[in-house]
């Protein structure tokens, strides 16, 4: 996959035969496209009809430990949609990420509507850092007029709840927020909570599927 200026990436797709939809999906700042959460929620994805298209940053690709400047990071989103789309035209496309993966496609839409592109998701939206919390980094999230959907846990420490919660708020029927109970960033729950982490994963799979189905019924609705 081609990035403008950077030269090539390398990217990932999985199309499970009866695919209805196509995420782009970008990984988080210190762990590439086959980091095994990106690999286990392909799967979990492909198992109930969302196909993938996992793409590195050039500085993962380069395997260089400090992210790419915000516009490569966006450029290099924009590249992956173009690519997916043109690997499965026949698929409506969802496009996020994990945690800064999310953010940097929040952003590169917020500069332009990401063609052809029904959705956002965010495995984790990195609102702040942590111990410091703050909303400036959702500022843009405003100008994005796509449907957005936050997948948070309640032990995620880049995300205090009680500011991501307002944030959707504020944004009104364009987001969804849908919160796990224990998890952490990474969506590793506590044992007290009864569950594993693969049921997790089962449950983000299922729960943006829904999801998008739902955003799919009011897009196609007749005026």
């Amino acid at each position: 996959m081609g990035v403008e200026g950077r030269g090539e990436v390398s990217a990932l797709l999985l199309r499970p035969v009866k695919a209805c939809w196509l995420m782009v999906l970008a990984h988080g700042a210190g762990a590439g496209m086959s980091h095994p959460f990106m690999a286990k929620l392909a799967e979990e994805l492909a198992d109930v009809g969302v196909g993938t298209l996992r793409y590195q940053f050039p500085y993962m690709e380069e395997r260089r430990r400090v992210p790419d400047a915000p516009a490569v990071l966006t450029a290099t989103v924009r590249a992956a949609v173009r690519a997916a789309a043109q690997a499965a035209p026949s698929l409506a496309l969802l496009a996020g990420g994990k945690s800064m993966g999310g953010r940097m496609t929040s952003q590169a839409a917020a500069e332009s509507p990401l063609d052809k592109v029904r959705g956002l998701v965010f495995f984790g939206f990195p609102l702040h850092p942590p111990g410091r919390p703050g909303t400036k980094r959702a500022d843009h999230l405003a100008k994005v007029t796509a449907p957005m959907l936050f997948l948070q846990g309640t032990r995620d420490t880049f995300a205090d709840l009680k500011l991501l919660g307002p944030v959707c708020a504020k944004l009104g029927s364009r987001a969804t927020l849908h919160v796990i109970e224990t998890a952490d960033h990474s969506f590793h729950v506590l044992k007290s909570s009864g569950r594993t982490d693969g049921e997790v994963l089962r449950e983000l799979a299922e729960t943006t599927v829904s999801w998008a189905e739902g955003i799919e019924k009011v897009q196609t609705r007749p005026a």
